[in-house]
């Protein structure tokens, strides 16, 4: 039985850049995840929890005239590129009818081809056939490839500001719906130096101690901008260290210039901001905030 609008895409699982051979690596793009079904010179854009999003981004309709069959299902990333060429999530999520912003898709597999589902086809079969069936457009583009040692492909996204790479197995097949070890998403991870400025309650296996701490940036002239709030990477005895040092440097004053907004605020402790941190991001958001961040460890011991 032939695939059928929604399709639920295969998933990746974290990890670390594999080793060995049998493996393909792609860029890991920034964007929104979307499954392209083409049939009767038209598209229909999927999301990835199945919503049909086609009315969002009409400058992708051209697809259709650029597939070399009646019909085929692709496995895509919808992005938005920023002026210097980057893909940026946070332009993704504003753009759409009006915004001035155009999506573009970075295509990295096929499901389907004329109704004939290809999805028990190895990666690397579905590949070839997948550079045979797209012409270039402005708005969507293979997305490249490469076999063999990723640690390159990982390097250059770290220089570029992207996200990382997605590693493949060459023979993997294409399972619906499930996430599998046979993809994996390498992320970069960027340490960055923050001071703790304030914390947000916790709640139930955190209620006594912290849900997140909220964290800033030196500005030159000595004020402390805010850069958002790191909710992961506390263990239990972190957590209970830091709950103890933080009791003795609440104060009623937010430390931030200006304060943050009143989502941080509403259920803020705010701390005098004596503490330095390190902290692992993937990036910086156009607001200026951490972006999936991590803690390490604090900088003052």
């Amino acid at each position: 039985m032939s695939l059928r609008f929604p399709v639920e895409p295969m998933k990746a699982t974290l990890g670390s850049l594999p080793r060995g051979e049998g493996w393909a690596y792609e860029i890991k793009w920034d964007g929104y995840r979307t499954v392209a079904h083409v049939a009767d010179g038209a598209v229909r854009l999927q999301s990835a929890s199945g919503k049909d999003v086609t009315a969002r981004w009409p400058e992708l309709a051209p697809l259709a005239a650029a597939v070399n069959a009646r019909s085929a299902i692709l496995d895509t990333e919808l992005v938005v590129f920023d002026a210097a060429g980057a893909p940026r999530f946070e332009l993704v999520q504003r753009s759409g009818v009006g915004s001035g912003l155009e999506g573009v898709l970075q295509l990295f597999d096929v499901l389907s081809i004329d109704g004939t589902d290809t999805i028990a086809l190895p990666y690397e079969h579905r590949r070839r056939l997948l550079a045979d069936l797209i012409e270039p457009g402005d708005n969507w583009a293979l997305s490249r490839h490469v076999v063999g040692d990723g640690a390159d492909l990982l390097d250059a996204t770290f220089a570029q500001g992207f996200e990382g790479v997605m590693a493949k197995r060459l023979d993997s097949i294409y399972r619906p719906g499930t996430r599998s070890k046979d993809w994996r998403k390498v992320k970069n991870r960027r340490p960055t130096e923050v001071t703790i400025g304030g914390y947000t309650a916790g709640s139930g296996t955190r209620s006594s101690t912290f849900g997140a701490v909220l964290v800033g940036l030196p500005v030159d002239d000595g004020t402390l901008r805010f850069a958002g709030g790191v909710g992961t990477g506390f263990d239990q005895a972190t957590l209970d260290s830091l709950t103890a040092r933080f009791a003795t440097l609440r104060t009623s004053t937010c430390p931030f210039v200006p304060p943050p907004p009143a989502m941080y605020r509403r259920h803020a402790t705010w701390l005098a901001p004596e503490l330095r941190a390190s902290i692992e991001i993937a990036e910086f958001t156009n607001e200026g905030y951490v972006r999936h961040a991590s803690f390490l460890h604090l900088l003052d011991r």
